[in-house]
Protein backbone atom coordinates (compact mmCIF):
# COMPACT_ATOMS: atom_id res chain seq x y z
CA UNK A 1 0.00 0.00 0.00
CA UNK A 2 1.10 3.23 -0.63
CA UNK A 3 2.54 5.63 2.18
CA UNK A 4 1.18 9.26 2.83
CA UNK A 5 4.42 9.81 4.53
CA UNK A 6 6.92 9.44 1.34
CA UNK A 7 7.85 12.00 -0.51
CA UNK A 8 5.82 11.22 -3.34
CA UNK A 9 2.60 13.40 -2.68
CA UNK A 10 2.00 14.63 -6.13
CA UNK A 11 -1.49 14.76 -7.07
CA UNK A 12 -4.01 15.12 -10.15
CA UNK A 13 -7.42 15.55 -9.80
CA UNK A 14 -9.36 15.61 -12.75
CA UNK A 15 -12.43 17.49 -12.56
CA UNK A 16 -10.64 19.74 -9.91
CA UNK A 17 -12.76 22.73 -10.93
CA UNK A 18 -16.32 21.06 -9.91
CA UNK A 19 -17.76 21.53 -6.51
CA UNK A 20 -16.22 18.63 -5.20
CA UNK A 21 -13.26 18.62 -7.30
CA UNK A 22 -12.48 22.21 -5.94
CA UNK A 23 -13.32 21.87 -2.35
CA UNK A 24 -10.53 18.25 -2.43
CA UNK A 25 -8.17 20.45 -4.31
CA UNK A 26 -8.16 22.91 -1.46
CA UNK A 27 -7.90 20.42 1.31
CA UNK A 28 -5.07 18.25 -0.18
CA UNK A 29 -2.92 21.84 -0.81
CA UNK A 30 -3.65 22.61 2.98
CA UNK A 31 -2.63 19.27 3.55
CA UNK A 32 0.48 19.80 1.81
CA UNK A 33 0.44 17.57 -1.34
CA UNK A 34 1.52 19.09 -4.58
CA UNK A 35 -1.60 19.22 -6.45
CA UNK A 36 -2.80 19.54 -10.20
CA UNK A 37 -6.17 20.05 -11.68
CA UNK A 38 -7.31 18.70 -15.35
CA UNK A 39 -10.57 20.08 -16.08
CA UNK A 40 -12.44 21.34 -19.61
CA UNK A 41 -14.54 23.72 -17.26
CA UNK A 42 -17.50 22.74 -19.32
CA UNK A 43 -19.34 22.45 -15.91
CA UNK A 44 -16.43 23.64 -13.58
CA UNK A 45 -14.98 27.05 -13.30
CA UNK A 46 -11.67 28.35 -13.10
CA UNK A 47 -12.31 30.81 -10.02
CA UNK A 48 -13.56 27.97 -7.98
CA UNK A 49 -9.90 26.89 -7.30
CA UNK A 50 -8.97 30.71 -5.73
CA UNK A 51 -9.18 30.40 -1.98
CA UNK A 52 -10.82 33.04 0.49
CA UNK A 53 -8.28 35.22 0.15
CA UNK A 54 -8.20 35.84 -3.54
CA UNK A 55 -5.37 33.91 -4.41
CA UNK A 56 -5.39 30.88 -6.26
CA UNK A 57 -5.02 27.69 -4.35
CA UNK A 58 -2.33 26.07 -7.14
CA UNK A 59 -0.05 27.40 -9.72
CA UNK A 60 -2.37 27.90 -12.33
CA UNK A 61 0.05 28.30 -15.08
CA UNK A 62 2.24 25.29 -14.71
CA UNK A 63 -0.53 22.98 -12.43
CA UNK A 64 -3.97 23.32 -14.28
CA UNK A 65 -4.30 21.74 -17.41
CA UNK A 66 -7.60 22.86 -19.76
CA UNK A 67 -8.22 19.68 -21.40
CA UNK A 68 -10.30 17.08 -22.67
CA UNK A 69 -10.54 14.17 -21.58
CA UNK A 70 -11.73 12.29 -24.30
CA UNK A 71 -8.70 12.43 -25.80
CA UNK A 72 -6.44 9.82 -25.08
CA UNK A 73 -3.07 11.92 -25.98
CA UNK A 74 -4.17 14.32 -23.65
CA UNK A 75 -4.73 12.15 -21.12
CA UNK A 76 -1.22 10.29 -21.32
CA UNK A 77 0.38 13.55 -20.80
CA UNK A 78 -0.81 14.86 -18.07
CA UNK A 79 -1.32 11.51 -15.57
CA UNK A 80 2.38 10.55 -16.53
CA UNK A 81 3.63 13.49 -14.48
CA UNK A 82 2.22 12.78 -10.89
CA UNK A 83 2.32 9.67 -8.47
CA UNK A 84 -1.54 9.78 -7.19
CA UNK A 85 -4.62 10.19 -9.65
CA UNK A 86 -8.23 11.44 -7.94
CA UNK A 87 -10.80 10.69 -10.88
CA UNK A 88 -13.55 12.86 -10.83
CA UNK A 89 -14.39 14.14 -14.05
CA UNK A 90 -17.57 13.37 -15.93
CA UNK A 91 -20.87 14.52 -17.88
CA UNK A 92 -23.38 14.89 -15.10
CA UNK A 93 -26.35 17.25 -14.55
CA UNK A 94 -29.53 17.39 -13.26
CA UNK A 95 -32.17 14.61 -13.55
CA UNK A 96 -33.34 16.49 -16.64
CA UNK A 97 -30.10 17.22 -18.09
CA UNK A 98 -29.54 13.21 -18.01
CA UNK A 99 -32.36 11.76 -19.54
CA UNK A 100 -32.53 14.01 -22.61
CA UNK A 101 -28.65 13.71 -23.30
CA UNK A 102 -28.07 9.84 -21.72
CA UNK A 103 -26.51 9.10 -25.41
CA UNK A 104 -24.01 11.85 -24.92
CA UNK A 105 -23.27 10.87 -21.45
CA UNK A 106 -22.47 7.44 -22.24
CA UNK A 107 -20.48 8.15 -24.64
CA UNK A 108 -18.63 10.67 -22.84
CA UNK A 109 -18.36 9.09 -19.93
CA UNK A 110 -17.03 6.29 -20.95
CA UNK A 111 -14.05 8.18 -23.25
CA UNK A 112 -12.93 9.87 -20.34
CA UNK A 113 -12.65 6.74 -18.19
CA UNK A 114 -11.19 4.52 -20.25
CA UNK A 115 -8.87 6.95 -21.63
CA UNK A 116 -8.22 8.12 -17.70
CA UNK A 117 -7.16 4.61 -16.60
CA UNK A 118 -5.57 3.55 -19.86
CA UNK A 119 -3.21 6.23 -18.54
CA UNK A 120 -3.00 5.38 -15.54
CA UNK A 121 -2.32 1.47 -16.67
CA UNK A 122 0.30 2.86 -18.83
CA UNK A 123 2.20 4.86 -16.56
CA UNK A 124 2.42 2.31 -14.52
CA UNK A 125 2.83 0.76 -10.76
CA UNK A 126 6.42 2.55 -10.65
CA UNK A 127 5.02 5.52 -11.82
CA UNK A 128 1.37 5.33 -10.06
CA UNK A 129 0.98 4.85 -6.85
CA UNK A 130 -2.66 4.83 -5.81
CA UNK A 131 -6.19 5.51 -8.46
CA UNK A 132 -9.27 6.87 -6.41
CA UNK A 133 -12.25 6.54 -8.68
CA UNK A 134 -15.56 8.11 -8.10
CA UNK A 135 -18.57 5.90 -8.69
CA UNK A 136 -22.53 6.96 -8.10
CA UNK A 137 -24.94 5.40 -6.66
CA UNK A 138 -26.97 6.32 -9.46
CA UNK A 139 -25.24 2.54 -10.82
CA UNK A 140 -27.43 0.66 -8.23
CA UNK A 141 -30.17 -1.00 -9.68
CA UNK A 142 -33.61 0.49 -10.49
CA UNK A 143 -35.25 -2.61 -9.18
CA UNK A 144 -33.72 -1.44 -5.69
CA UNK A 145 -34.97 2.38 -5.98
CA UNK A 146 -37.99 2.10 -7.00
CA UNK A 147 -39.87 0.69 -3.87
CA UNK A 148 -41.10 2.80 -0.75
CA UNK A 149 -38.92 2.83 2.12
CA UNK A 150 -36.43 0.97 0.81
CA UNK A 151 -33.50 -0.88 3.40
CA UNK A 152 -30.06 0.92 2.66
CA UNK A 153 -28.24 -0.44 -0.40
CA UNK A 154 -25.27 -2.36 -0.15
CA UNK A 155 -21.73 -2.54 -2.04
CA UNK A 156 -22.70 -6.33 -2.97
CA UNK A 157 -26.04 -4.99 -4.73
CA UNK A 158 -24.70 -3.56 -7.48
CA UNK A 159 -24.66 -7.10 -9.22
CA UNK A 160 -26.76 -8.39 -11.14
CA UNK A 161 -26.79 -4.35 -12.47
CA UNK A 162 -29.91 -2.48 -13.76
CA UNK A 163 -29.07 1.17 -13.78
CA UNK A 164 -31.86 3.65 -14.97
CA UNK A 165 -29.89 5.96 -16.26
CA UNK A 166 -26.90 5.99 -18.83
CA UNK A 167 -25.20 7.92 -16.37
CA UNK A 168 -25.43 5.01 -13.81
CA UNK A 169 -24.13 2.81 -16.35
CA UNK A 170 -21.23 5.04 -17.54
CA UNK A 171 -19.66 5.36 -14.22
CA UNK A 172 -20.33 1.52 -13.42
CA UNK A 173 -18.65 0.40 -16.69
CA UNK A 174 -15.56 2.84 -15.34
CA UNK A 175 -15.53 1.18 -11.70
CA UNK A 176 -15.75 -2.27 -13.62
CA UNK A 177 -12.17 -1.39 -15.10
CA UNK A 178 -10.85 0.50 -12.44
CA UNK A 179 -11.32 -3.38 -10.71
CA UNK A 180 -9.40 -4.95 -14.07
CA UNK A 181 -6.52 -2.10 -13.69
CA UNK A 182 -5.61 -2.91 -10.05
CA UNK A 183 -5.95 -6.86 -10.83
CA UNK A 184 -3.73 -6.46 -13.61
CA UNK A 185 -0.73 -4.36 -12.90
CA UNK A 186 -0.79 -3.98 -8.68
CA UNK A 187 -1.56 -0.30 -8.78
CA UNK A 188 -3.89 0.48 -5.34
CA UNK A 189 -7.06 1.40 -6.08
CA UNK A 190 -10.30 2.18 -4.56
CA UNK A 191 -13.89 3.53 -5.36
CA UNK A 192 -15.79 5.54 -3.43
CA UNK A 193 -19.62 5.44 -4.02
CA UNK A 194 -20.87 8.86 -3.86
CA UNK A 195 -24.60 9.65 -3.01
CA UNK A 196 -26.28 12.72 -3.45
CA UNK A 197 -23.71 15.28 -3.05
CA UNK A 198 -24.43 19.15 -2.83
CA UNK A 199 -22.76 21.71 -1.49
CA UNK A 200 -20.17 24.84 -2.89
CA UNK A 201 -19.44 26.34 -4.98
CA UNK A 202 -21.87 24.50 -7.29
CA UNK A 203 -23.97 25.28 -10.48
CA UNK A 204 -27.46 26.78 -10.31
CA UNK A 205 -28.20 26.69 -13.79
CA UNK A 206 -29.72 24.86 -16.62
CA UNK A 207 -27.61 21.01 -15.93
CA UNK A 208 -27.84 22.09 -11.79
CA UNK A 209 -29.23 18.97 -9.59
CA UNK A 210 -32.04 19.18 -7.68
CA UNK A 211 -30.50 21.37 -4.49
CA UNK A 212 -29.05 24.02 -6.12
CA UNK A 213 -32.03 24.49 -8.29
CA UNK A 214 -34.92 24.50 -5.89
CA UNK A 215 -32.56 27.11 -3.95
CA UNK A 216 -32.04 29.39 -7.59
CA UNK A 217 -36.14 29.24 -7.52
CA UNK A 218 -36.34 30.62 -3.89
CA UNK A 219 -34.01 32.88 -4.43
CA UNK A 220 -35.31 34.33 -7.89
CA UNK A 221 -38.91 34.07 -6.26
CA UNK A 222 -41.16 35.88 -7.71
CA UNK A 223 -39.65 36.69 -10.77
CA UNK A 224 -39.50 32.46 -10.89
CA UNK A 225 -42.06 30.28 -10.36
CA UNK A 226 -41.31 27.70 -7.84
CA UNK A 227 -41.87 24.83 -9.50
CA UNK A 228 -40.63 21.04 -8.30
CA UNK A 229 -39.77 18.56 -10.85
CA UNK A 230 -42.67 15.71 -9.78
CA UNK A 231 -44.95 14.60 -7.07
CA UNK A 232 -42.03 15.43 -3.76
CA UNK A 233 -42.30 12.23 -2.91
CA UNK A 234 -39.35 10.66 -4.11
CA UNK A 235 -36.33 10.62 -1.51
CA UNK A 236 -32.24 10.74 -1.23
CA UNK A 237 -29.77 10.94 0.49
CA UNK A 238 -27.85 13.68 0.62
CA UNK A 239 -24.27 14.26 1.03
CA UNK A 240 -22.76 17.95 2.28
CA UNK A 241 -19.21 18.20 -0.08
CA UNK A 242 -17.60 18.49 3.18
CA UNK A 243 -18.42 15.20 4.08
CA UNK A 244 -17.40 14.10 0.46
CA UNK A 245 -14.06 15.67 0.86
CA UNK A 246 -12.87 14.05 4.96
CA UNK A 247 -14.32 10.75 2.94
CA UNK A 248 -11.73 10.94 0.23
CA UNK A 249 -8.58 11.86 2.22
CA UNK A 250 -9.56 9.55 4.39
CA UNK A 251 -9.66 6.84 1.23
CA UNK A 252 -6.61 8.58 0.28
CA UNK A 253 -4.88 7.11 3.57
CA UNK A 254 -6.94 3.76 4.30
CA UNK A 255 -9.00 2.97 1.19
CA UNK A 256 -6.36 1.56 -0.90
CA UNK A 257 -7.27 -2.35 -1.96
CA UNK A 258 -10.75 -2.65 -0.67
CA UNK A 259 -12.57 -2.38 -2.92
CA UNK A 260 -16.22 0.15 -3.54
CA UNK A 261 -17.52 1.62 -0.51
CA UNK A 262 -20.66 3.70 -0.31
CA UNK A 263 -20.16 7.51 1.10
CA UNK A 264 -23.75 8.82 1.83
CA UNK A 265 -25.83 8.74 4.79
CA UNK A 266 -28.39 6.08 5.60
CA UNK A 267 -31.88 7.51 5.82
CA UNK A 268 -33.55 8.77 3.09
CA UNK A 269 -34.78 12.45 2.85
CA UNK A 270 -38.03 13.58 1.04
CA UNK A 271 -37.75 16.11 -2.14
CA UNK A 272 -40.59 18.03 0.14
CA UNK A 273 -38.61 18.36 2.82
CA UNK A 274 -36.47 19.70 1.27
CA UNK A 275 -38.84 22.39 -0.35
CA UNK A 276 -40.33 23.20 2.92
CA UNK A 277 -36.49 23.67 4.45
CA UNK A 278 -35.63 25.50 1.93
CA UNK A 279 -38.30 27.91 1.94
CA UNK A 280 -38.61 28.46 5.67
CA UNK A 281 -34.68 29.61 5.01
CA UNK A 282 -35.68 32.43 2.46
CA UNK A 283 -38.30 33.87 4.51
CA UNK A 284 -40.53 33.81 2.15
CA UNK A 285 -44.19 33.29 1.13
CA UNK A 286 -44.04 30.72 -1.25
CA UNK A 287 -46.30 28.10 -2.71
CA UNK A 288 -44.63 25.21 -4.12
CA UNK A 289 -46.03 23.97 -7.67
CA UNK A 290 -45.48 20.08 -8.70
CA UNK A 291 -44.96 19.57 -12.24
CA UNK A 292 -45.86 15.28 -12.20
CA UNK A 293 -44.78 15.82 -16.10
CA UNK A 294 -41.25 16.41 -15.07
CA UNK A 295 -39.09 13.24 -14.22
CA UNK A 296 -38.47 12.91 -10.67
CA UNK A 297 -35.83 9.52 -11.14
CA UNK A 298 -35.90 6.80 -8.76
CA UNK A 299 -38.50 6.91 -5.57
CA UNK A 300 -35.45 6.48 -2.86
CA UNK A 301 -32.68 5.03 -1.82
CA UNK A 302 -29.99 5.70 1.07
CA UNK A 303 -26.80 3.94 1.76
CA UNK A 304 -25.63 1.47 4.52
CA UNK A 305 -22.32 2.99 5.03
CA UNK A 306 -20.97 0.12 7.61
CA UNK A 307 -18.36 -0.45 5.12
CA UNK A 308 -16.99 3.13 5.29
CA UNK A 309 -17.33 3.05 8.78
CA UNK A 310 -15.46 -0.10 9.55
CA UNK A 311 -12.38 0.85 6.51
CA UNK A 312 -12.39 4.62 6.35
CA UNK A 313 -13.54 5.50 10.07
CA UNK A 314 -16.24 7.72 8.56
CA UNK A 315 -19.37 8.94 9.06
CA UNK A 316 -21.65 11.47 7.94
CA UNK A 317 -20.81 14.87 10.32
CA UNK A 318 -23.27 18.18 8.75
CA UNK A 319 -26.63 18.58 8.99
CA UNK A 320 -29.05 19.05 5.64
CA UNK A 321 -30.34 22.22 7.16
CA UNK A 322 -26.60 23.57 8.19
CA UNK A 323 -25.91 22.20 4.53
CA UNK A 324 -28.96 24.20 3.27
CA UNK A 325 -28.33 27.32 4.66
CA UNK A 326 -24.86 27.80 3.41
CA UNK A 327 -25.66 26.44 0.26
CA UNK A 328 -28.98 29.21 0.11
CA UNK A 329 -26.03 32.06 0.87
CA UNK A 330 -23.68 31.29 -1.16
CA UNK A 331 -26.07 31.24 -4.22
CA UNK A 332 -27.65 34.01 -3.02
CA UNK A 333 -24.88 36.16 -2.73
CA UNK A 334 -23.76 34.76 -6.35
CA UNK A 335 -26.94 35.85 -8.20
CA UNK A 336 -26.58 39.71 -6.51
CA UNK A 337 -23.24 39.58 -8.02
CA UNK A 338 -24.45 38.77 -11.21
CA UNK A 339 -27.29 41.41 -10.86
CA UNK A 340 -29.95 38.85 -12.50
CA UNK A 341 -31.22 35.20 -12.25
CA UNK A 342 -30.04 32.50 -14.25
CA UNK A 343 -31.68 30.27 -16.59
CA UNK A 344 -35.26 31.07 -15.25
CA UNK A 345 -36.71 28.87 -17.06
CA UNK A 346 -35.52 25.54 -16.17
CA UNK A 347 -37.79 23.52 -13.85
Amino acid sequence: MPSLDSENRSILVTGGCGMIGSNLVARLVKDGWDVSVADDLWRGKIEYLYGDDGRPLIDLDRKFYKTDLCDANECQKIIGRTDYVVHLAARVGGIEYVFENQGDIFRINNLINSNVINAVRKAGKDRIKGFLYVGTACSFPCTRQNVPDPEPLREDELFPAYPESAYGWSKLMGQLEVGYLEKETGIPCCTLILHNAYGTPTDYGYRSQVIPALIRKAVNFPDEEYVVMGNGEQERAFIHVDDITNAMVLALEKGWGKGCIQIGPSYCTGIKEVVETIIRISGKNITPRFDTSKPEGNKARCADYRKAREVLGWEPKVSLEEGLGQCYEWIEKSIMKDGAYKDAKVT
